[in-house]
């Protein structure tokens, strides 16, 4: 894997988005993009620290078991970065972050049952998180297949227990959550042939078309050369 793409942006005259929210299941390749995005725009870089979650290996290896705790984790982790975002100055602040706090209530709803997610909605209300809206959402999406190969390939310890059915299960609530999500602009990108983190032509085109965004929905379907 590369360390990151030395493309050269000229940001002159560019209206760039000020907040951009990159999401996808796991192994689609959001924080490769959320770094590299970064570093192009010269953006700020949030990243969600899942290495710090002490439960997520029992997660992988017994849902059941250590689900809550897992998600309370996250919760509290993501709210600490969102409050700590709302102190500093938006207007002054540039942004890539490699998740959305929405998506935290749809993990929620895949892992929890229901007296589970009665508790874990309980604490969401009190901690009354008001997460800005980002100017841009980029949510890149990929077969089951493609997933669990990627998934393999990074070899990431804590993922090697990761089941088929709970993957295509959190990819169809990924689907289901983004049809219906309007709170902010919103690219949905085919990321099943696109090697963003090694091919720096696919990585040139995708920015080329983020920044043609400006408002509403938009699909980017790449046939992209190898």
């Amino acid at each position: 894997m590369s360390d990151g793409f030395n493309i050269t942006l000229d940001t002159t005259g560019l209206d760039l988005p000020r907040f951009i929210a990159i999401e996808g299941p796991i192994g689609v390749g959001k924080t490769t993009l959320a770094k590299n995005l970064a570093r192009t725009l010269g953006h700020e870089l949030m990243q969600e620290n899942a290495d710090a979650n002490p439960f997520l290996e029992r997660f992988y290896a017994n849902p059941k078991a250590a689900a809550l705790p897992t998600q309370l984790f996250f919760l509290f982790q993501r709210s600490q970065q969102i409050q700590d975002l709302q102190q500093q100055d938006m207007f002054q602040t540039s942004l890539v972050a490699d998740f959305l706090m929405d998506k935290d209530q749809l993990f929620a709803q895949v892992t929890l049952d229901d007296d589970e997610l009665n508790i874990y909605q309980q604490v969401y209300d009190q901690l009354d998180i008001n997460a800005p809206a980002p100017d841009l959402v980029i949510y890149l999406q990929a077969p089951n297949d493609v997933l669990e190969d990627r998934i393999r390939t990074r070899g990431v310890q804590a993922e090697r227990h990761i089941e088929s059915d709970y993957l295509t299960t959190l990819n169809d609530a990924y689907m289901h959550f983004f049809h219906y999500y309007d709170r902010a602009p919103l690219l949905i990108v085919n990321a099943a042939e696109l090697d963003l983190a090694n091919n720096p032509d696919h990585y040139q085109q995708l920015v080329d078309y983020i920044l043609t965004i400006k408002s509403g929905r938009h699909y980017y379907n790449p046939t992209p050369t190898l």
